[in-house]
């Protein structure tokens, strides 16, 4: 009898074979049955074990099966292929190999591709599935991720042609074998390594193919990968964006346009050039759940799921589900081959039986979380506008708009949302965390864009015009050019139902600053009456004043949220003022709300800002309306004393300081201004600066105040007259024009002592500190 062959590294001198060999030529003594050696190499690509590799076998023995099972040669050529591809090996040989291989696959691939299937024919097993099947797939990977990997501090390289080459072998297996797809989408680090060849000229075609055919595998599995795409189109940051400096905003701003466009930024860029790709991310967010659970059976069944939760067995179901998934998927679609029995396929228990029927539910939850956060940061990218015409497309907000009762707002208990180890006021949920991320979306999108009003339906949107009409005012262009097409559907939209579940929020949930948050976005930008009193009908500031007045709110960030919205909602709209001095009815209330504005400026600057506006433009109309207004509201008349402006002023000037503006507290300077404006406007502007002058004197801090404002205002000339976004958003919100803004703060700035209108006029030659230089520390 012929020597047997011998595994490559078992031992060749001492005539060993591994177990592995032996079982694939059916025993010590068997005939040599390729079909068992391909179902050998399956069940170790399975399972990790056993044959799993063209490198376990001898290249005689892949040459003499080769002849009778028309491998095309391949076994023989992956395996010079990892001789060849060492750490140390200059690629070159390698690289030939690549290019015998490539056409192998090509046309079958393209055979896949057009349906013709004569190749699939001609052969048992075509070369795509073989390839794979010997390892050729893991062996790419490696190969391409080989840059990745330092040797004595210096990373290796391999040329660009050589990549495209791997790239393009790849795709064509995974158009011809569907699991290689899924194997390749579930290697986190590869897919992550995939957009770092995206940002080359020469393998971005390529890779975004592949991508491409890695992210259509499944909506489940393009869910999954999600939680990749948040970590490669994040701008990554240690902390709050918030409470970041805006002097080291500022300073890594300059050095990022030296630089170019970050990776975040090119990675979204990427995707989106990617066809489909937002599509996919839409329809998966909209998916609807298995309509097959009753509210009242999948409440019960969700509360079972968490009691389940904390069972210490959990994580091992829930490895044999994956596992199960895994193997299922991959044997159901590409093994077994042809003539292979049942009996070798998987056992038809399952652990998903031990499962209750919410953990679908609660996966689906947990795909729309990771869906919805990748849309959030692509709404705020460059791409902004792109992205906004892509999501209007494909329905997104109408399709949210159909889950928000069965899904997003569903009702629940107050068990169900507490899993173990926390408590009830914790945000770790899965539930929770959805309705938050859903939030910040519906923010994203609002803000600053006509596209907001496919939050309305269509019955909403007429209510808007006929508002206009009873106005005499135009109707909203944005409301006009909006496609009817796209809006929400149903008895409400969007928004509408956002403010039902708003107002029935308890007082110290967590939620109320986040719906605060997306509401207030559909009012910023430039001021609609029709949008307020839209909102006003349906009883918005009734409900914020109740929660600032009588339920004596006491979180600082719900606080901010409700004075913010609040300012938006009135800001020159005389039924507002009106509206609020009727709820405000008593001293006693007045009290309580302007405690609450003066216990932190920083939160309630923004309402300060709009009530200075509107009592501006008050006082310059001739209306019998906004007289009466002007007579009657409590607050319009706080806000007109002199005293109580220097009061807001000094204060406003006095909690900021260069070196530690923010994005958060930057509004405080920026409502300083307004009021200097306006005072400007009435040739008052020196009248105030003497004043100023007198409260520094008299809390014993001559030059203090001046100076520090002095440093701000030099500090804002240089934020802002590089920003177009920001100048533009200070003049939409302010009504003033941004030239006026500048002047205003050139005059102040002005060294000319002489000036009634410079602060220097102000700040005697002892205490003058106007020069320093507040560069970051």
């Amino acid at each position: 009898m012929a020597a047997a062959p011998v595994a490559a590294g078992s031992g060749a001198g001492r005539g060993r074979r591994s177990a592995a060999t032996v079982a694939a030529w059916g025993g010590w003594g068997g005939r040599p049955r390729p079909g068992n050696i391909l179902l050998q190499l399956r069940q170790g690509q399975l399972t990790g074990r056993g044959l799993v590799r063209a490198v376990q076998f001898t290249e005689t023995f892949l040459t003499e099966r080769d002849k009778q099972s028309k491998w095309s040669g391949i076994p023989q050529l992956l395996l010079k292929l990892h001789t060849t591809s060492h750490l140390h090996s200059d690629f070159v040989e390698c690289q030939n190999i690549l290019k015998e291989i490539s056409p192998l696959l090509s046309m079958e691939a393209m055979a896949f591709v057009t349906e013709e299937r004569k190749l699939t024919q001609e052969t048992t097993y075509p070369n795509t599935y073989i390839f794979d099947l010997f390892g050729g797939v893991d062996l790419l990977v490696e190969i391409l991720m080989r840059p990745t990997i330092s040797i004595r501090g210096q990373k290796l390289k391999i040329s660009d042609e050589m990549s495209k080459d791997c790239l393009s072998i790849l795709y064509n297996t995974c158009v011809c074998t569907e699991g290689v797809t899924k194997r390749l989408a579930e290697k986190n680090d590869f897919v992550i390594f995939l957009f770092t060849l995206m940002t080359s000229k020469k393998t971005f075609l390529q890779t975004a193919t592949l991508i491409e055919d890695i992210l259509g595998v499944k909506k489940q599995q393009l869910a999954n990968f999600c939680r990749i795409l948040a970590v490669t189109i994040s701008e990554m940051d240690t902390g709050n964006d918030d409470k970041h400096t805006l002097l080291a905003k500022n300073a890594q701003q300059k050095k990022s346009l030296s630089l170019g466009p970050s990776a975040a930024e090119i990675n979204q860029a990427a995707l989106l050039s990617i066809p489909g790709f937002v599509e996919r991310l839409c329809k998966l967010a909209t998916r609807k759940v298995s309509e097959s659970t009753g509210t009242a059976s999948f409440l019960q069944e969700l509360e079972e799921w968490y009691t389940w939760l904390d069972n210490a067995l959990v994580l091992d179901a829930l490895m044999r589900v994956a596992n199960e998934e895994s193997e299922h998927n991959q044997a159901s679609i590409v093994f077994p081959p042809p003539g292979a029995s049942e009996e070798n396929g998987l056992p038809h228990t399952s652990a998903r039986t031990q499962l209750p029927q919410s953990m679908k539910i609660m996966h689906e939850i947990m795909y729309k979380l990771e869906v919805l956060y990748v849309l959030c940061v692509l709404l705020m990218g460059r791409q902004r506008n792109q992205v906004h015409r892509m999501i209007a497309e494909f329905k997104l907000i109408p399709g949210l708009n159909n889950l928000f009762d069965k899904l997003i707002w569903r009702k629940h208990s107050a068990s169900a949302l507490v899993l173990h180890g926390h408590n009830q006021n914790c945000d770790c949920s899965p539930d929770i965390t959805l309705k938050i991320q859903f939030l910040r979306l519906l923010q994203s999108f609002s803000d600053h864009h006509e596209n907001k009003y496919l939050l309305l339906n269509n019955q909403e949107l007429n209510e808007l015009s006929a508002i206009s009409l009873k106005a005499n005012i135009p109707e909203v262009e944005a409301v006009l050019n909006t496609d009817r097409s796209l809006v929400c559907d149903g008895k409400r939209g969007l928004l509408t139902r956002l403010l039902q579940v708003m107002k029935k929020e308890p007082a110290e949930s967590s939620f109320r600053f986040w719906q605060a948050r997306a509401v207030e976005s559909f009012l910023r930008g430039t001021t609609s009456y029709a949008d307020q009193m839209f909102l006003l009908k349906r009883g918005l500031l009734e409900h914020i004043l109740y929660c600032i007045v009588d339920s004596e709110c006491k979180s600082r960030d719900v606080l901010q949220s409700y004075f913010d919205l609040l300012g938006e909602l009135m800001k020159f709209n005389v039924d507002a003022f009106k509206r609020f001095n009727k709820y405000i009815n008593t001293d006693a209330k007045f009290q309580v709300f302007l405690k609450q504005i003066n216990s932190s400026l920083v939160d309630s600057n923004m309402l300060v800002r709009c009530v200075t506006l509107s009592l501006d433009r008050f006082e310059n109309q001739v209306d019998m309306k906004v007289a009466e207004v002007l007579s009657e509201c409590r607050l319009l008349a706080y806000i007109s004393q002199v005293p109580t402006q220097m009061s807001f002023l000094f204060r406003l000037i006095n909690i900021i300081h260069v070196q530690t503006l923010t994005q958060e507290n930057v509004s405080c300077l920026n409502t300083s201004l307004v009021i200097l404006m306006l005072a400007r406007r009435k040739e008052r502007l020196p009248l105030y600066l003497r004043l100023l002058q007198r409260m520094e004197h008299s809390k014993k801090y001559p030059g203090f105040l001046l100076n520090n404002f002095h440093n701000l205002l030099r500090f804002w000339q240089q934020h802002y007259l590089h920003k177009d976004k920001d100048s533009t958003c200070l003049e939409n919100s302010s009504c003033i024009s941004f030239s006026y803004w500048k002047e205003t703060v050139s005059i102040l700035l002005n060294p000319d002592r002489q000036s009634p209108s410079a602060l220097v006029s102000y700040i005697e030659e002892p205490y003058m500190d106007i020069d320093r230089d507040f560069t970051e520390e």
